[in-house]
C-alpha cells in the first residue's frame, strides 16, 4: 500500500504542480478500490487506487463522455492506467446517504427534494449519458442482458442462500432463474443503465448533486436504477415517499420519451426483486465469507423489502421454487435475530443452541464473536430411543439432563465464566455478547443448556437476552 500511495503521491504533484502535503484514506466502501483525499497548498484531489484495470478503463471512458454531455460527475484530473491510478475533482464526504442518517428516518423536505432532483438526474444518465458512449468498454458485459441477470442471481444463490443455509431444489430453481430472466427482459432494454444507482454514490457539494461509481453501466432498462435507489435497503424509504418519487420521475421521463405509467409498472416490481436478491447476495458475499459482519446487519431491512413484495402480491408468479425459497428467507430464525435490537440502555445477550455438524454460529452483531461451549462430554438423551424425537424443550429430556451432576457441574461453571463477562459488558456499555452451545445434533444439551442459561441471565441481570436453537428452526422450517 505504501507503494500505492508513492504513485498517487507522484501523480497529484505532476497534475497540481505543487507538493502533496497530505493524503488521507477515506472510508473503504463494499468494492476493492481504495480512496485518498490528497491536499497541497492551493489544491486538493480525490486520488483512486482500483486493482480491476478493465473498471478503470470503463470509468474514464463513461467520465469523459457524461462530462461532454454536461452530467454531474466529477472533473477527472489525471490518470495512469498502467499503476491502476487516477485523480479525480474532490466534491467533499457529504453524501445523499449521509444526510438521510442525519435525519434518523425522518426525511426533511429539503431531502426529499435532493431525491427529486435525483431522479430528474438519473434520466439525463438514462437517456443523454448512453447517447453516442463507447459500451465496448463495459465490463463484464454491455448489456444487462440473460447472462448478467443469471450472474446476479447465481450470485445470490450461492453467496446467500448456500451461506445463510436456506434449502432449495437446484434445478427447480434454475428453471425459475430463466424464467424469471426472460420475464425481466421482456423490458426495453436500450437505455443507459448506472447499476449501482443508490444514496452513497450521490454527492451533495455547494447544494449541487455529483454521481459516482458509475463504472458498472450497460445498457438495460429504466427500472433497475430507479428501483436501485427506491429500495436502497438501509435507507428503508417509507411506502409513502416512495410513491411520491415514483410519481416524479414517471411525469419527468414522460416530458422526454412516450411510455405509459402502466407499462412501466408492469416491470417494475420484477425489477425490485433482482436488485433485492443482487444485495442479497452481495451481503451474503461481504458478510458470511468475507466476515464483514456489518454487511450483515444490512438484511433486516432488505428483508422488510422483500416481506413488502410479498405482502403487496409484487412477487412474479408461477415461480414455485423461487417464491417457496423467499417465503423461507422470511421464516428464517437467524435471519430474524438480526433485525432484533436491544434498547440503547440495555445489553443484548444473543444464546444460540447449534450443531458442530453444521459449524459454529457467525456473530451477527459486528462484535466479532463470544463463547462456545462444548456439550458433547454430556450423556447424549438422542442416544435412547424414548428420547431420539424429543428435544431438549421437552419434558423427558429435561428430566434426563437435569437430574445428571455432571450437567449440573457444567451450567454452574457455565454461569461463572458468563457473569463475569457480562458484568465487565455492562460496567463498560457494550452491547452484544454472543453465547454458542453445540453438540453432535443440536438438539439435546445444547438446546436445554442454552435454555438453562436464558432463565439464569434473565433472572439475574437487566438484559436482553434473545434465544435462538438453530436446528430446531429448520426443523420448523422443513
Amino acid at each position: 500500500m505504501n507503494n500505492v500511495i508513492s504513485q498517487i503521491k507522484r501523480l497529484y504533484e505532476s497534475w497540481a504542480k505543487e507538493e502533496a502535503i497530505q493524503i488521507t484514506p477515506l472510508a473503504q466502501s463494499g468494492s476493492y478500490r481504495k480512496y485518498f483525499r490528497i491536499t497541497g497548498k492551493e489544491k486538493t484531489a480525490i486520488g483512486v487506487f482500483n486493482p480491476d484495470k478493465n473498471e478503470n478503463a470503463a470509468f474514464i471512458s463513461f467520465t469523459k463522455r457524461f462530462i461532454k454531455k454536461e452530467l454531474n460527475v466529477p472533473r477527472l484530473y489525471s490518470h495512469q492506467l498502467k499503476n491502476n491510478i487516477y485523480l479525480i475533482e474532490d466534491l467533499g464526504d457529504t453524501t445523499l446517504y449521509s444526510l438521510v442518517e442525519m435525519e434518523k428516518g425522518k426525511i426533511s423536505e429539503k431531502t426529499l427534494s435532493y431525491y427529486k432532483d435525483t431522479l430528474s438526474h438519473l434520466i439525463c444518465f438514462q437517456l443523454d449519458g448512453g447517447k453516442g458512449l463507447d459500451y465496448s468498454v463495459c465490463y463484464p458485459r454491455n448489456k444487462f442482458d440473460k447472462q448478467s441477470i443469471m450472474w446476479d442471481l447465481n450470485y445470490f444463490k450461492y453467496y446467500f442462500l448456500k451461506l445463510a443455509k436456506i434449502s432449495f431444489d437446484e434445478q427447480k430453481l434454475e428453471d425459475d432463474f430463466n424464467s424469471f430472466a426472460k420475464l425481466l427482459l421482456e423490458a426495453d432494454t436500450k437505455y443507459f443503465m448506472y447499476r449501482d444507482f443508490q444514496s452513497r454514490n450521490i454527492l451533495v457539494n455547494n447544494d449541487q448533486l455529483y454521481f459516482i461509481d458509475y463504472q458498472g453501466g450497460r445498457k438495460g432498462a429504466l427500472q433497475y436504477d430507479v428501483a436501485s435507489l427506491l429500495f436502497q435497503a438501509k435507507v428503508n424509504l417509507t411506502n409513502e415517499i416512495r410513491k411520491k418519487l415514483l410519481s416524479h420521475y414517471l411525469v419527468e421521463l414522460q416530458k422526454r420519451v412516450k411510455i405509459s405509467s402502466k407499462e412501466f409498472k408492469k416491470h417494475y416490481y420484477n425489477y425490485i426483486l433482482i436488485r433485492l436478491l443482487q444485495t442479497l447476495g452481495a451481503y451474503g458475499f461481504r458478510g458470511y465469507f468475507e466476515n464483514k459482519s456489518h454487511f450483515l446487519l444490512s438484511i433486516p431491512y432488505a428483508l422488510k423489502n422483500l416481506q413488502w413484495l410479498l405482502e403487496n402480491n409484487h412477487l412474479p408468479k408461477k415461480l414455485p421454487e423461487l417464491n417457496r425459497v423467499l417465503a423461507s428467507i422470511l421464516e428464517n430464525e437467524e435471519l430474524k435475530i438480526l433485525g432484533i435490537k436491544s434498547s440503547d440502555k440495555k445489553l443484548k445477550v444473543t444464546v444460540n443452541s447449534f450443531s458442530y455438524k453444521e459449524g459454529i454460529p457467525k456473530d451477527f452483531s459486528g462484535n466479532g464473536g463470544g463463547f462456545v461451549f462444548d456439550c458433547r462430554s454430556l450423556e447424549n438423551p438422542g442416544r435412547y430411543t424414548e428420547y431420539s424425537n424429543s428435544t431438549g424443550l421437552d419434558e423427558n429430556v429435561i428430566h434426563f439432563l437435569k437430574d445428571r451432576v455432571d450437567v449440573k457441574e457444567f451450567l454452574d461453571s457455565v454461569y461463572s465464566i458468563v457473569d463475569e463477562s457480562v458484568k465487565k459488558y455492562l460496567q463498560r456499555d457494550f452491547k452484544n455478547l454472543l453465547i454458542n452451545f453445540g453438540c453432535t445434533g443440536g438438539q439435546h444439551r445444547s438446546v436445554y443448556c442454552a435454555e438453562n442459561l436464558a432463565k439464569h441471565l434473565n433472572k439475574k441481570f437487566d438484559v436482553t437476552v434473545v434465544i435462538n436453537h438453530t436446528q430446531l428452526s429448520k426443523k420448523d422450517i422443513l
